[in-house]
Formats: C-alpha cells, sequence, structure tokens
C-alpha cells in the first residue's frame, strides 16, 4: 500500500511519499521516510519489500557515498540513476533479487537541471516529468497528466501534489496517515509538511 510520487520542474524535483509501513492487512509504522538522501542534490525513494528496501537503498546510499569519498566528487542524479539501474539489474540476474521501485529525483549542480528517473523492479528505468509507484499511481498519473506543463513554477508544482492528495483522500480506499514532502534544488534538499503547501 505504497504510495510514491514526483513532479519535476526546470530547476526543482518535488517528492512525495507516504509515511506508512505497512504489510497485508498490519501498520508497522506510520511515520516512516521513505526516502534515502544519497548526495546533497539526489534523493531516492523506493517502496516495495520492506527488507529489500533497506538492504538495497542502504547499500546503494553507502556506495554513492563512497564513489564521494574516493573521487572527492559526487555523482551527478543521471550517473546515479544509471548506477542503481545497473545494480539492480545485476541483482535481478541472481539468487536474490530485490523488489523495490524506486524514484530517483535531483539537480545537476553543474547545470542547475533537473531530473527524475522512475525504475521498476525489473531495472526497467526513465526519465520522465513526473512520476508514480504504489497504488496511488493509478489516481495520480491522471491529474499529473492533465495539469502538468514545462517549466512550472515551485508553486504551481505545489498546486499539483494538493491536487494529487485531494484526489488520493477522496477515491482511494487507504487513509495514509501522513506524507513527506521534500524538493530538491539547486540549494539542496528540503522538506515541507503538507500544511506549508
Amino acid at each position: 500500500m505504497d504510495a510514491l510520487f514526483a513532479i519535476a520542474g526546470r530547476d526543482f524535483v518535488i517528492s512525495v511519499s507516504d509515511t506508512s509501513n505497512a504489510r497485508s492487512i498490519v501498520r508497522m509504522k506510520k511515520n516512516y521516510d521513505k526516502t534515502y538522501k544519497l548526495s546533497s542534490h539526489t534523493l531516492m525513494s523506493a517502496c516495495g519489500e520492506s527488507g529489500d528496501i533497506a538492504n538495497f537503498s542502504e547499500y546503494i546510499q553507502g556506495n554513492v557515498r563512497l564513489y564521494s569519498v574516493r573521487n572527492s566528487q559526487d555523482l551527478s542524479p543521471s550517473e546515479t540513476a544509471n548506477f542503481i539501474r545497473n545494480e539492480l539489474a545485476s541483482s535481478l540476474r541472481s539468487r536474490n533479487p530485490y523488489n523495490v521501485n524506486m524514484l530517483v529525483a535531483g539537480v545537476d549542480r553543474n547545470t542547475g537541471e533537473s531530473s527524475l528517473y522512475r525504475i521498476d523492479y525489473l531495472a526497467a528505468m526513465s526519465k520522465v516529468p513526473f512520476a508514480a509507484h504504489g497504488y496511488c499511481a493509478h489516481f495520480v498519473y491522471s491529474v499529473m497528466d492533465h495539469e502538468y506543463k514545462e517549466d512550472i513554477t515551485l508553486e504551481q508544482g505545489f498546486a499539483i501534489v494538493k491536487k494529487c492528495l485531494t484526489v488520493l483522500k477522496e477515491r482511494f480506499i487507504v487513509d495514509f496517515p501522513g506524507f513527506t514532502i521534500k524538493v530538491i534544488s539547486s540549494s539542496g534538499i528540503r522538506e515541507y509538511s503538507t500544511n506549508d503547501i
């Protein structure tokens, strides 16, 4: 019952994820952050099996930081997404594949351009202007497709997020306890509450 979605503007990405950690009919935690800071300007959101998310995300986080330390520079969002896709593809061909779906969002520190990558558990990756994973995708894709325009401002992005959250609240049978909203921009990663937008 995961909900992840994100919207990319020219120089920012808004990432939204629910805060529930559930399995079957049991909610184990209601303040779970499904995002992982990979660098000062790159964020990964993950959903899927809880154990796989923890193992794979910590592995990726550690290796991206190791690269930064060894080379004295961070990977760009594009390089990070390709590294993640390659690691997921390698695990898919092993005896222990990870059941993890991800959104990788970031802003390139050199060009200032934002990028959003959608990666599924089969290691299919695509660069997209907006994306969603989980059951929420059935509801929010239509809103984002209708409302999204190129070069949207942060305020317009927040307006789309509000509409998506309203649709989820009105139409989806699951009532999420809350959402984590993070904005990745040239100044770094900043967290917002649903009341702030």
